[in-house]
């Protein structure tokens, strides 16, 4: 009874638990040191042994674990975060239904002269990382709870891969980096974020075929059962002066507002968003919309099939006021 008693209590109660078992061992083993010594390695671990728990583990929603509106990825103490996931990262090889063989812009000297020898086939690719710069900090205003700042970069390149007559040579790649404000409410579905942002695109490439815009946006994010999740978004280009402007009717073609559509499974094996954007003119109407569908591929956690369909305006900004539909197949990487 008093040997049970001592298991029962040995987290609180160890040197009992340690009193009962010296005797014991020592009257069985009182001259053989290596056979008491392993007596109480015998006897200790089922005296003192650590109760077991259910720990009930809390799914972390996508917009919680994207934007880390829980501060639950920092682990460290240094100001500037680890780089992070921000929009897809993706790896297709794309098709179009017709390249754009005479890029144009709604400015003199902007359009190419001569046509481009291109394939309706290339690799297309995306690489967008963020990190947040300082602490989260708590303020409580009018239902937002915390605020935190981003900096974030995004690469999207055209690469005409099997092109060998001419080199294979990238035919564009957008450079973007951004400024990003996150206001986080704390809520358990509904408005999650608010996100206010500045960004600068371009192409980095001399006449004719230079691109480049810079816009602030109010983004919001609202989000259902954990798993489904809306973000719209507003700009306003800044305005440039007319004679270093790439294409002043660019809002025309890219619009000043998306939406973009997001659902994954219970486990999050599969993801699929659809983006939608628009220049919400009834003249004149143009837009955009791109489905991506991901599914787990068994070449590692990270990597996924990538599926994505896209029709409309802009798919790269030298083809902004260029309108085609494009299918592309291939991996993406890393959460979305």
């Amino acid at each position: 009874m008093k040997r049970a008693l001592c298991a029962l209590l040995c987290l609180g109660l160890s040197d009992l638990c340690l009193a009962e078992t010296l005797p014991t061992c020592l009257e069985k083993f009182p001259q053989q040191d290596a056979a008491r010594l392993k007596c109480y390695d015998d006897a200790l671990p089922a005296l003192v042994r650590v109760p077991s728990y259910t720990v009930q583990h809390v799914e972390r929603s996508y917009l919680t674990r994207v934007w880390n509106l829980d501060d639950e990825n920092n682990d460290d103490d240094s100001k500037l975060g680890r780089l992070q996931p921000y929009r897809q990262n993706y790896l297709l090889l794309r098709d179009t239904n017709k390249p754009n063989a005479l890029p144009s812009s709604g400015v003199a000297g902007h359009s190419t002269l001569l046509a481009i020898d291109s394939n309706h086939v290339e690799a297309k690719y995306l690489i967008s990382v963020k990190a947040d710069i300082g602490e989260q900090r708590d303020i409580n205003f009018l239902g937002l709870k915390t605020i935190r700042m981003w900096g974030a970069y995004t690469q999207q390149s055209h690469w005409q891969i099997l092109n060998t007559r001419n080199s294979s040579p990238f035919r564009e790649t957008n450079y973007s980096p951004e400024l990003i404000l996150t206001l986080g409410t704390h809520n358990p579905s509904g408005l999650k974020l608010i996100n206010l942002g500045i960004e600068h695109q371009s192409n980095g490439r001399p006449l004719p075929d230079s691109r480049s815009w810079n816009r602030l946006y109010a983004l919001g994010g609202w989000e259902w059962n954990n798993r489904t999740s809306i973000l719209t978004r507003a700009w306003w280009r800044i305005p440039e002066a007319k004679t270093n402007d790439d294409n002043p009717d660019i809002v025309h073609y890219l619009g000043i507002a998306d939406m973009v559509l997001r659902w994954e499974t219970a486990d999050r094996p599969q993801a699929a968003s659809l983006l939608l954007r628009n220049n919400l003119q009834v003249h004149n109407n143009r837009g955009f919309a791109q489905l991506d569908w991901a599914m787990p591929f068994n070449i590692g956690k990270s990597a996924r099939v990538h599926l994505q369909l896209g029709h409309g305006y802009g798919e790269s900004l030298i083809d902004y006021n260029y309108r085609q539909t494009t299918l592309g197949l291939g991996l993406s990487f890393r959460e979305w």
